[in-house]
């Protein structure tokens, strides 16, 4: 039974992965209606790779010790981050007359994390394929334009699915989410500062 439910979750982890990009409406529905918490263990293993990569990336010579300290550091700082911000969306979200459940808010504030993930990702890699200083030639700045773009259209897919988090994990109206949002912003972005000042994340793993 528990093979059936893991190989299930797979299943729905890639076709929501698909979803969320082709047509995330009707895939947000799906995930906070009948999604498993499964599907979280295969972003963590997403997440995982990622943080291999960045704490690789991070760490100037091959240590072990260094590698698994950066890792570790990474991935336990996105971790507590997720349940910071699943809380205090619960929390808030409640507060305002929220009827949804725990479970719901896991799954889609868990799936926002794809778009996150690709961002950092791509940083990492243009990292060592383009380290800076990055050059202010016509390459240089064409460059700087496309990354612009890239960036700023996953920012609204991010923005877009955190609303469709709020919409169907806590079954908010789009008032009730803005007042939400405006409750958890600051308070995110305070704890972001601390991150910075940590030195964890120059920009918040959110």
């Amino acid at each position: 039974m528990i093979l059936a439910s893991i190989v299930v979750a797979l299943v729905a982890f890639g076709k929501n992965s698909i979803g969320i990009v082709s047509r995330p409406y009707e895939t947000y529905r799906r995930i906070t209606d009948h999604g498993t918490l499964w599907e979280l263990a295969f972003l963590g293993f997403v997440l995982a790779f990622y943080f291999a990569l960045a704490s690789a990336v991070k760490t100037a010579a091959f240590r072990p010790f260094l590698l698994t300290r950066q890792f570790v550091l990474l991935a336990g700082s996105a971790a507590l981050t997720y349940l910071i911000v699943v809380v205090l969306m619960w929390e808030v979200g409640k507060l305002v007359g929220g009827k949804g459940t725990i479970r719901a808010v896991l799954l889609g504030w868990g799936y926002t994390l794809v778009p996150t993930t690709l961002w950092f990702l791509a940083t990492s890699v243009l990292y060592v394929l383009l380290p800076p200083p990055r050059t202010d030639s016509p390459a240089g700045i064409a460059f700087s334009v496309l990354f612009l773009m890239f960036s700023t259209a996953l920012f609204f897919w991010k923005f877009m699915l955190a609303y469709l988090t709020m919409r169907f994990g806590l079954h908010l109206d789009v008032l009730r989410i803005a007042v939400v949002a405006g409750i958890c912003l600051p308070l995110l972005g305070l704890y972001s500062v601390l991150m910075y000042r940590w030195g964890i994340f120059r920009v918040p793993f959110l």
